[in-house]
C-alpha cells in the first residue's frame, strides 16, 4: 500500500539537489514539521523504491544509531536501495557496515588497534611533517598563480599520504588506487562514474558496492597484492586482512575486497571533504582563522566545528526488524529509516544558532562520525587528528582563505563532497 509523502513539495532526496546546495531550509522545515517524515522514492527524485521514513532531528538519529536490534544495517544495508528484496546482491555488496554485532564486532575488533585513539596519535609528528609538505606546495602555487584548487592541492592530498602506508599501499599506487575510489563513490556524479546510479541502467553491476564496475578494478588490485604479501605480516590492513580469521574462518577474497574497499574510502572521502569545505568555511568567515590564531586553546573546539560544520557524510539507512514508533509516529517492520547526519547537525534543538559558524562551540554533539552505537566512524580519531593538525598550521601560516572563483560540489546525496574550490592563500608575513 503507497503511502503519502509527508512533505511532497519538499526534495532531499534527488542528486541534483545537492549538486546545487544542502538543503537546509528543507532540512529545517521537516525538523519542525514532521521531524519523521514518510518520502517516497520516485522518478522524480531519481530513486525507485518504497519509500522511507526521513529522520532530521538530533535526538532521532541519535536513538535509531544506538538501536541497532530495532534498526538493523544488515537486513537491507545502509543504503536506500531496496537491497532487502535482492539477498543476492546484498550479501555480494556486504562490508562491515552491512552487519550487526556480533558479526560486525568481530570484523571491527580486526583493525581496531589500527585506528583506535592512542595508536593514532603516535602519527602526529607524521601528520604535523605531511600537512606542512603539503601547505608548501599549495603556498607556492598560490604565490605563482595567485589561486589553487583547494580541493585537489590541499584536501585530497593529506588523507592519501596518511593512508597508504596504513593500508599497506605502495605510494606510487595511490594516484590509480584513489581515483578508483572516486568513480566508486562519485556514483551519481557523471564526471567521476562510467555509470552514473540514476541515469543509466547498473542492474549489470547489482552485485558491485555501489553498483560500480570500477570495483572489479579495485577487488582485482587487493587481490595481487594480497597474493604477493602471503606470510608476511607488515603490521598494515593488507597483512591483517590475509592473516585475519572470523569465527575459526579466513576471510574470502571477496570479504578482503570489500573491506579494503570500505576503509580505502572511509579514510579518504571524510577527511578530504571535511578539509575542502572547512577551506571553504574559513574563506567565508575570515575572521575564524584570526581567532583561532589569537587563541590556540580553541584548536580542538575549532576542529569538533569544522567537523560539524562540514559533516561529509549526509546520511545512512537502516531497517526496522520489529515494528516500533519514533515520535509517535508508527513504524512497521521491514520499513527503511534514513537518517540525515547533515540535519541533525543543525538541530537548534541540540546547537545554539546552528547555522552561525563557532570556533568556540562548546559542547559540540555533533553526529558526523554517527550516532553512537556499535557504528560509531572506525576512523574519526585519524580524521580529527588530520583535520587538527591542518588547522594549527594554517593559522601559524596563512594570513587568510580567499574564495576566488564558484565551488563546484559532487553530485551526491550520500557524500556532501566538493570537487572543484577555487582559493587564494594568503601567506603571513
Amino acid at each position: 500500500m503507497s503511502r503519502q509523502d509527508s512533505l511532497p513539495h519538499l526534495d532531499i532526496l534527488s542528486h541534483d539537489v545537492y549538486e546545487r546546495a544542502l538543503p537546509y531550509a528543507a532540512y529545517d522545515e521537516f525538523r519542525t514539521a514532521a521531524p519523521v517524515a514518510w518520502v517516497n522514492e520516485t522518478a522524480a527524485n531519481g530513486h525507485e523504491g518504497a519509500g522511507f521514513w526521513s529522520l532530521t532531528t538530533h535526538e532521532h538519529v541519535v536513538a535509531v544509531h544506538k538501536d541497532w536490534r530495532t534498526f538493523s544495517s544488515e537486513v537491507g544495508g545502509t543504503e536506500i536501495e531496496e537491497l532487502q528484496h535482492d539477498q543476492e546482491a546484498l550479501a555480494a555488496r556486504r562490508t562491515m557496515l552491512e552487519t550487526d554485532p556480533p558479526r560486525h564486532t568481530k570484523l571491527r575488533q580486526l583493525v581496531n588497534p589500527t585506528f583506535s585513539k592512542l595508536a593514532v596519535e603516535t602519527y602526529a609528528a607524521h601528520a604535523t611533517q605531511l600537512v606542512c609538505e603539503v601547505l608548501d606546495d599549495a603556498l607556492s602555487a598560490s604565490r605563482v598563480a595567485g589561486r589553487l584548487d583547494g580541493v585537489h592541492a590541499v584536501a585530497r592530498e593529506l588523507p592519501i599520504r596518511m593512508l597508504t602506508g596504513l593500508l599497506g599501499v605502495p605510494d606510487d599506487d595511490a594516484p590509480q588506487l584513489f581515483h578508483w575510489a572516486d568513480q566508486i563513490i562519485y556514483n551519481a556524479d557523471p564526471d567521476y562514474s562510467p555509470a552514473v546510479s540514476d541515469r543509466t541502467d547498473t542492474d549489470p553491476y547489482r552485485l558491485l558496492p555501489f553498483r560500480s564496475p570500477v570495483t572489479l578494478k579495485v577487488f582485482e588490485y587487493v587481490q595481487r597484492l594480497s597474493a604477493a604479501r602471503r606470510g608476511v605480516d607488515s603490521g598494515d590492513v593488507l597483512s591483517v586482512l590475509n592473516n585475519a580469521l572470523v569465527d575459526g574462518e579466513p576471510l574470502s577474497e571477496r570479504e578482503q575486497g570489500t573491506f579494503f574497499l570500505l576503509l580505502l574510502i572511509a579514510g579518504n572521502e571524510t577527511t578530504r571533504h571535511a578539509l575542502a569545505q572547512g577551506l571553504l568555511v574559513l574563506a567565508q568567515n575570515p575572521d575564524a582563522l584570526s581567532h583561532l590564531r589569537a587563541e590556540p586553546a580553541l584548536l580542538d573546539s575549532a576542529t569538533e566545528e569544522v567537523l560539524r560544520w562540514t559533516c561529509p557524510q549526509l546520511h545512512f539507512r537502516r531497517t526496522a526488524t520489529a515494528d516500533t514508533q519514533l515520535g509517535g509516529v508508527p513504524i512497521a517492520a521491514g520499513d527503511k529509516v534514513v537518517t540525515w547526519y547533515a540535519a541533525a547537525n543543525f538541530d537548534p534543538a541540540v546547537f545554539d544558532q546552528p547555522h552561525h559558524f563557532d570556533i568556540a562551540r562548546t559542547p559540540n554533539r555533533h553526529v558526523t562520525f554517527g550516532g553512537g552505537g556499535p557504528h560509531l566512524c572506525i576512523g574519526q580519531w585519524m580524521a580529527r587528528l588530520e583535520v587538527r593538525t591542518f588547522l594549527a598550521a594554517l593559522a601559524q601560516r596563512v594570513e587568510r582563505v580567499e574564495l576566488v572563483g564558484e565551488p563546484k560540489r559532487v553530485r551526491s546525496n550520500f557524500i556532501n563532497g566538493l570537487k572543484v574550490l577555487p582559493v587564494r592563500l594568503v601567506e603571513r608575513s
